[in-house]
């Protein structure tokens, strides 16, 4: 239980969101934006690192990769 909860608790930096998601600097952080086009409020939020530092759960950014995956396989 401890190395699930450990793994669950992994945070990931924005590069690590870019080559994981394939999404660029300025789209990961016009889905985060609710002012944006491109919202999506399922994208993962950022969580506060320090002073100008922010970074991302990696189980959260892992499911919402997951879940653009099965939406695109039934709609096709």
């Amino acid at each position: 239980m401890a190395a699930q909860l450990q793994s669950e608790l992994v945070v990931i930096r924005r590069k690590q969101v870019e080559a994981r998601t394939g999404l660029s600097r300025s789209a990961i952080y016009a889905r985060i934006d609710p002012k944006s086009k491109y919202y999506d409020p399922t994208f993962p939020k950022p969580i506060s690192l320090g002073t100008g530092a922010v970074g991302w759960l990696e189980h959260e950014v892992s499911s919402w990769i997951s879940a653009c995956i099965e939406a695109s396989r039934r709609a096709a």
